[in-house]
């Protein structure tokens, strides 16, 4: 497989070096790709430049993941507009192991091959380097009005930010370029992964290495996502979209590859897949015969959502997805985790209960009508019941005066209770 070509139909490059190509060609390339480590989990926004990565290692090349210990203690400016906390190193460390177990499945760390992936942390090799030496022996090679070129410099310095920008900031593509060199010097590296954003710190590196030891190395940058709408991908009301189950639940993670726009399913699936050309032309062709069944966004659900998850959580995320349809609704219901319960049922109005009024037997009648306000009249719940217009938990209720019971309650706290079609009420046992 060749990486570029990979890439190229892939959507993948915005900027590459010269002669990247042909090093490729050349022989097995090692490259690395820089992460920050300002969370110990990655958000959707890093997949990107990890899906690099694998496609790199697919293609027969070693991969370096270069945790950014040292550069997350300063910080990046490029294209933002404030500085950024900085981390101790109990924190980094940790953050450091929870990014390497997630990078887990999408590159081969484990193998004796020689490409297997490797993790890297420039906290390791800056931590002892003086401020004088590193004035002395880098610093020196590279001059101010170079750095004050670059994009990212420029934008903090001019007009457009009002908090200007640190030292400790402007020094970051020097930091940047000497993990290159670093990297070049000890682990034969010729080439450096990013986004786009990321352009002019990457060829400050390759200028380093041409200036202090004559050597050649490479760029290549992937565009910067976008929706179709011009919205920031990755984030929703509610924040970033995290790998970590303990950020974003897979339900939530598959949910929202399922509620993309179809350009930018179209758009992603190239992206965030290992799919075959052939395999995503013919999902293309799919939905423009039949938009409505929507097999592009099912398809990037189900492949993303098992890389990142597991085929199981994968399968949970669809039966959970599918409790407001599914004929199988009340066997789920008490099947499903309880913040997957939440989260199908966000949004719907909500009432304590009280939990003693449940064990004592309540009528179902006196619960939904006078302990919650489920419905205005005992008269209209009775005719309604007897219509098959009320559930609890998805199961009809033909007796509006039968007793509630314990086993009502789901994940031992919740009744699910649906007046009519599409109204959803949630009840709260305490």
């Amino acid at each position: 497989m060749n990486f570029v070509e990979e890439l190229t139909w892939r959507g993948m490059i915005h900027q590459m070096m010269p002669g990247t190509e042909e090093q490729l060609k050349k022989e097995m390339t090692t490259a690395y790709l820089g992460i920050d480590p300002t969370a110990d989990s990655l958000h959707i926004g890093h997949l990107v430049g990890v899906m690099m990565l694998k496609h790199f290692q697919r293609s027969g090349h070693k991969p370096i993941a270069l945790i950014g210990g040292a550069t997350g203690m300063i910080g990046d400016p490029s294209m933002k507009s404030q500085e950024r906390k900085l981390l101790d190193e109990e924190t980094l460390r940790h953050n450091q192991e929870a990014i390497r177990a997630q990078l887990a499945k999408f590159l081969d760390f484990d193998s004796d091959a020689p490409n297997a992936a490797e993790m890297v942390n420039n906290y390791d090799w800056m931590k002892n380097f003086s401020f004088l030496d590193f004035i002395r022996d880098v610093g020196k090679h590279i001059t101010v009005n170079y750095m004050m070129a670059k994009d990212s410099v420029k934008k903090r310095l001019s007009g457009e930010s009002r908090e200007g920008m640190s030292f400790t900031e402007f020094s970051y593509q020097l930091c940047q370029g000497y993990d290159f060199l670093h990297l070049f010097k000890e682990k034969g590296c010729r080439l450096q992964l990013g986004g786009s954003d990321q352009w002019g710190n990457i060829t400050t590196g390759t200028e380093l290495i041409r200036r202090t030891v004559g050597g050649e190395a490479f760029a290549l940058t992937c565009p910067l996502i976008t929706k179709a709408d011009g919205g920031k991908f990755g984030k929703t009301e509610s924040g970033n979209v995290w790998l970590d189950p303990r950020y974003t639940s897979p339900y939530k993670f598959y949910q929202f590859w399922l509620n993309v726009s179809d350009d930018d399913a179209a758009k992603y699936i190239k992206i965030f897949t290992e799919l075959t050309r052939e395999e995503i032309d013919a999902l293309v062709a799919e939905q423009a015969e039949n938009p409505g069944a929507r097999p592009l966004q099912k398809r990037l659900a189900k492949e993303i959502t098992t890389m990142v998850h597991s085929a199981e959580e994968y399968e949970a995320a669809v039966e959970a997805s599918q409790i407001l349809f599914s004929n199988k609704a009340a066997d789920i219901l008490h099947r499903i985790d309880e913040t997957t319960l939440l989260q199908v049922f966000e949004g719907v109005p909500t009432f304590e209960v009280s939990r003693q009024d449940i064990e004592d037997g309540i009528k179902l009648a006196d619960l939904l009508v006078d302990k919650a306000a489920v419905f205005p009249s005992k008269g209209e719940l009775r005719k309604l019941a007897q219509g098959g217009g009320v559930m609890i938990n998805k199961e009809k209720i033909a007796d509006a005066y039968a007793s509630a019971t314990t086993d009502m309650l789901l994940n031992d706290r919740y009744i699910i209770v649906q007046k009519g079609k599409k109204n959803y009420y949630l009840l709260i046992a305490k």
